[in-house]
């Protein structure tokens, strides 16, 4: 008997417009420290906290995690956060997502992207290996719902582009139909983590002129 294919998840709430953040190089400078990114990850996933309750969360001490929010404020990634407690400061992320165009520049500015890639890449090699060190207590629906695949296609690079455009499409589309992140949901529904990353496979292209024979 042919196994029925699982069906899409229908919403039950009309698309929303997700909160996003393109920061400037100055911006993406400031943005580009593990700990910045671990802060900000935090504030958009659990919702507002204050500096210490970051520290503690983090294993720093109050200053230090005072210091990198006030960074973090001062480009616009988050904010303060209206709470009933006077003698404690709340901050709250100001965005849900963070954009990062693909860069042209070359020079200063391509090694600051290089620079905040490398910062995002080790966050997430550290989660997906917390991921795969919880999977086995997982409950079995979540197991499979977890994947961890990769896929390799001959393309052209005006191909590979519609593709990942399209794929990114998809995503956020999923996240227009969800609750926003740092808010209550509804039981049985977690923050499910999706990483895309799409390059040319490594050592297939010349990486400079004098390489490709110019």
């Amino acid at each position: 008997m042919k196994k029925p294919r699982p069906q899409p998840v229908q919403s039950v709430t009309a698309p929303r417009t997700v909160s996003r953040v393109v920061p400037d190089p100055t911006a993406l400078k400031a943005l580009a420290h593990p700990v910045r990114l671990r802060m900000l990850g935090m504030l958009r996933i659990d919702g507002p906290a204050t500096a210490t309750q970051l520290a503690a969360r983090l294993g720093l001490n109050s200053g230090a995690t005072s210091y990198h929010l006030r960074q973090l404020a001062q480009y616009g990634f988050i904010e303060e956060a209206p709470h009933a407690s006077r003698r404690d400061r709340w901050w709250r992320a100001s965005h849900e997502l963070t954009s990062v165009p693909a860069s042209e520049a070359e020079g200063e500015a391509l090694d600051l992207d290089l620079t905040f890639n490398q910062a995002v890449l080790s966050l997430q090699v550290g989660q997906m290996q917390q991921a795969l060190e919880e999977y086995a207590e997982l409950p079995a629906e979540w197991r499979k719902a977890s994947a961890a695949n990769d896929v390799i296609i001959p393309m052209t690079a005006e191909q590979a582009e519609v593709l990942t455009r399209q794929l990114t499409d998809i995503i956020l589309e999923a996240m227009r139909v969800a609750p926003p992140l740092g808010e209550a949901t509804a039981p049985g529904m977690v923050p499910f983590s999706i990483m895309l990353h799409a390059f040319p496979y490594p050592g297939r292209l010349p990486h400079s002129e004098e390489d490709g024979g110019s």
